[in-house]
Order: C-alpha cells, then structure tokens, then sequence
C-alpha cells in the first residue's frame, strides 16, 4: 500500500536543528473576516458530550454516544472542516458539533447532538432591504466554532387557549426562558433531529475565543468574568443576512475605537410600566408591541393569556417592548436597536459596518433578544446548500484532511531526536529519516496519534538526517462529507467545482478537490497527473496545486452527452512503477446542462 508521505522535511545538524520546510494546502488568504475568522483550532479533535453529571464531574467525555434515537455511532471532528469563498458567497461546512465538551443536559432531556454534515453559505455583499424578515425555526447562521445559531423563538406559540408546537401567529414563547433549564454549560441543547445549537450568549465558544469569561475547571462550568473588560469582542457568528455577530463588549462611541470597552446595552425591556411602557400584568396580554406590529405588518390587537404563575411575564417573546418605541433614544439610552445591532467601527471592520451584538444583563445573565433580534436587518439570502454550484476559492480545509505541519525537531545531548507534528485524532503515522534524500530508513511505525500534536523520540543516525512524517491510516469516523464510516471519502475525490455547466461552454476552470484520507492517499504537491475526465471529455493544462486540490481546463462540446458525469483524476504510480496507475472518481460528479 502506498503511504501518504508529506512534504515535511526537517534537518538535524550535529548539534543544531537546521531548517525546516513544510508543504501545505493551497489555501486562499484574504483580509475578509467572512473567510478568516472561523474557530478551527480544534478541527483536527473528535467531538465529544458528557452524558451526565457524574461524567462532568469526572471529566468522563465520549466520542461516541446514542439514546436510541439520536446516535453518533463513529467519531467527527469538531465543527468548521471546510471553508470556500466566491466572489459573492462563503461557503461553510461543518459537523455542527462543539469544540468544547458539549453537555450534560438536565436529567431527562431526551436528546443529543450528531454530526449534522452542514453545508451552508453567507453573502459577502450584505443588502439591506425595505422590508424586513422574522427570523424562523432552524439554522438563522453558524457561530466561528461551525455550531448553529438559532434565534430567540421555541417553536411554541399561543394558539387561544394553549402554547402550541410550530403554529404562526403571537406570544412566541422565549426559549431562553421556557427552555434555559434544558441547556448544557455552553448555553447549547438539540432538538431530536440533533442538531447542537445556541439560542443565547454561547458561552463556552466565548471562554474558548478571550471573550472575559471563566472557566471553573473543577465544576466545568463558565462564567462572565468580574474583572474590568479591556478589549473588543470578537466575532462569534455570521449571520444569513451576511452580517457578523459580536460578543457583547464594543466601543463606547460606535465610531471611536479609542472611546473604551463596555458592555453594549439592549434597547429591550419587560412590558412591565417602566419607562413608559405598558404593565401587561395590568392590562392583559391584549396588545402585542410595535416592533412587532412593524415586522409582520398587521394589526397590534392579538390576545394571549393573562399574566399568572403558569403564564408569568417574559414567557414570551411579545412581552418585551423596545425602548425607542418608549420615547428613548439609541446611542444615549441604550446600544443596540430592535434586531439587536447598530452601525460602528469594529477590530475587523475599522471602516465601520452592520454588527449585531450579543445581549447580557450586567451580571453576566443572558437577556432578551440574546444573539439577535425577531428579524433579519439584512436580506437572510443565506442558508443551506446541496453542493457547489460555481467556482471557488479555497480558504480553509481541516480536520482529517488538514495538512500536517512538523515542528522544530529537538536534539538532545545523548543522541535522542524528538520529532513532532501536527496530527489528528484517529490517525496513525510513521516517521523515517535519510542523510541524503534518497535512501529512507524507518524510524518509528504504527505510531498512534496522541490528539492534535504528536511526537516521537529516535537516535540520531548521522552528522545530517533529513526526517519525514506520513500518515498511514486513519480509523473509521463520521466524516463532515457524507454520513458514512470509515477514513475515506468516497472513490477519493470530495468535490467539484464548478459542479455543472452549458453545452458549448470553453475554457471552463474546473477545481478538483481529492480526499487526502483515501487509500492510496494522493501523491504530494505537484507529482504528475495522467488524465482528468469528465465523462469522457479530457482536461487541458493539468495542475497539481496541492496534495488535495487538481484543477483542469475543459471545453464542454455541443454534442456532449446531456446529464450527470463521473468526474476521474489519473495519477501515475510510484517511482520504479509508473504504470501502476491511482484513479480517483466521484459518480456524477459533474452535470452537462
């Protein structure tokens, strides 16, 4: 079996550790925070839940679980695995799982998360339009860690004389309040279809990114940090209107960022008869508030239930008013306006931009709206997608498909080499030296991976040892592409993008992406490439820009058979057998329209 050699080299001079070069992914950089301010720190790592809480407390995490309803019966990776850019949208695909340990959840609650296999996509060019739209069930965007984003609403609705399950109408009830007993320490739970999300401050994701939150490493547990607040918040989510979500720490003066950090205030209150607003334990439940009224364009007469024990105030989302309807004013009595946003300079956007902000009480405390407000202040042209439909940059792949770094080589006085390089969880690696890049001996083999960095300590051959590091095998695991087991990816190739094209279209660039955890894995950057078909159409000007990424040239003939096409990469075989041929496919691959 042909290994999967990199293209890592490092240098052991007699008592000096010379240079080292690493081979990498291809990968897009831009200054746009849309494609580089995703979490994928923890890519590499398995998603994990405590069950219980006795296993918090131990600290007792699984990366495999089920209920007998919601089961993740192979390991995923965490989170954000792939990022892809166009002129107009970015693409994301994520397993939807935590970085951080996920759960427990309140005894009873009957669901746990899966890898969800997200595919979904922002614009880039956020519009504003005239008229706004509600947030809805489901996916509103995805936090930087790849875990979606719901909005403020728990599906149940005041249906005259009950809450119901997925009804229109008014008083929705507030999931923070109706649900905030069934979230994990991270502010996160799932519905039965699994799918891990936030409906408030994601707490957990802020400790991970500097955003002044405690972690008690005995409880395992967060906390808002009582110490002063010195630095912005950073971006925690993308939004499907294109616009990023903030923590809940900003500029003072939205334009000034040598105004001062302080934590940005809601512009929502309780219907409760202060500052002008109505006291619905007085009046009833009659009347729902003009935010409302403008975001559904009906009329303000819609009644609900009377204020009591079982039905208190702030059950639902209705019960708050916003105070520049109440004669207040945004920028001098409150911060953020009725989609829980404003206009400012931030860190990434010093030229200022559209930001939501995430909404807490001075304590720490999650409050209304939480992430952002009932509707979109952009067009919510994003959402979930089947496949790449157009040609695209890459600006992140990660996981198991990650490339793999090795770090400055230590040599120590009697002799001994530790070597060590990034990894991934489930991976298996050798390790080889050579003094003259010919001849390679081994040097360790069947190495497990030990989590996101691996090392290995050998004697020193010679005066000069060159070392390389493979990874040989990868355990079976619930890859963020399909819903399958095992290390690989299909026949080798992941995508293809474009993904489809006319009759008659010339000079077509199409991009290849193969899935480096394939048996046999693709040979490094730029060895040679045999073919690349779609069909039976062959591609011109053949390129190897990474190990996992081919592009070719097309020009799709008139007469060009209508409908799917396997889409195949030919590479030679290796050095000494070149008519061995690897062949990589993916069964309609590509569409001829």
């Amino acid at each position: 079996m042909r290994r999967k050699y990199f293209a890592i080299r490092a240098i052991v001079v007699l008592r000096a550790i010379a240079s080292l070069s690493v081979g990498t992914t291809a990968l897009a950089q831009t200054n746009d925070p849309r494609t580089n301010s995703w979490f994928t720190q923890y890519s590499g790592k398995y998603g994990r839940i405590y069950t219980n809480a006795a296993s918090q407390t131990a600290g007792n995490s699984v990366t495999t679980w089920s209920n007998g309803t919601q089961t993740q019966s192979l390991p995923a990776y965490c989170g954000v695995q792939e990022v892809y850019s166009s002129s107009n949208w970015v693409y994301l695909r994520s397993t939807g799982l935590g970085s951080h340990v996920m759960g427990p959840w309140q005894t009873g609650f009957p669901n746990l998360p899966v890898n969800t296999h997200t595919f979904f996509r922002i614009p880039r060019s956020p519009t504003v339009p005239g008229t706004k739209t509600a947030t809805g069930v489901g996916s509103i965007g995805y936090f930087v860690d790849g875990v979606s984003m719901f909005n403020s609403w728990d599906a149940f609705t005041w249906n005259g004389s009950t809450d119901a399950a997925n009804t229109t109408g008014y008083w929705n009830r507030d999931a923070y309040v109706n649900e905030g007993a069934t979230f994990d320490p991270a502010y996160a739970h799932q519905p039965q279809d699994g799918t891990y999300h936030y409906h408030a401050s994601p707490i957990a994701l802020r400790y991970l990114l500097g955003d002044h939150v405690d972690y008690n490493a005995t409880a395992k547990t967060y906390s808002e940090s009582t110490n002063a607040v010195t630095k912005h918040s950073p971006i925690l989510a993308w939004v499907r209107d294109g616009y990023p979500l903030y923590g809940p720490y900003g500029y003072s003066n939205p334009t000034n960022p040598a105004s001062g950090i302080r934590r940005m205030v809601s512009g929502y209150q309780l219907r409760n008869g202060q500052n002008g607003s109505d006291n619905l334990t007085v009046t009833g439940r009659s009347t729902i508030p003009a935010w409302a009224v403008r975001l559904d364009n009906v009329t303000n007469t819609q009644s609900g239930p009377a204020v009591s024990s079982s039905y208190p105030l702030g059950r639902y989302m209705e019960d708050n008013a916003y105070l520049g309807d109440l004669g207040k004013t945004q920028g001098v009595d409150f911060d953020l306006d009725e989609y829980n946003g404003r206009f400012c300079v931030t860190p990434e956007f010093p030229n200022g931009t559209y930001a939501y902000f995430v909404s807490i009480s001075s304590d720490g405390t999650p409050t209304f709206p939480y992430n952002i407000g009932r509707g979109y202040y952009g067009n919510p042209s994003g959402g979930s997608v089947t496949s790449l439909s157009e040609t695209v940059v890459t600006n992140y792949v990660g996981g198991p498909n990650s490339a793999m770094t090795l770090g400055k080589p230590s040599l120590a006085g009697n002799g001994t080499v530790t070597v060590m390089w990034s990894s991934v969880e489930g991976g298996t690696y050798e390790v080889l030296s050579s003094s003259n890049l010919t001849g390679w001996a081994m040097k360790a083999t069947n190495v497990a991976s030990q989590g996101l960095t691996t090392q290995v300590s050998t004697n020193k051959g010679g005066s000069m040892e060159f070392y390389r590091v493979a990874r040989t095998a990868l355990a079976s695991c619930d890859l963020v592409t399909s819903g399958s087991s095992g290390g690989g990816g299909g026949n080798g190739i992941l995508t293809v993008a474009p993904a489809s094209a006319t009759h008659g279209t010339n000079g077509l660039i199409v991009t290849i992406n193969l899935d480096p955890s394939a048996q046999p894995a693709p040979p490094p950057q730029n060895a040679p490439i045999n073919s690349v078909m779609i069909g039976t159409i062959s591609g011109t000007s053949l390129t190897h820009v990474s190990q996992t990424q081919v592009q070719a040239t097309f020009n799709i003939p008139s007469n060009a058979t209508t409908g799917p096409q396997t889409v195949t990469v030919v590479f030679p075989g290796p050095p000494g057998n070149p008519s061995q041929t690897v062949t990589y496919t993916l069964a309609n691959g590509f569409t001829v329209n």
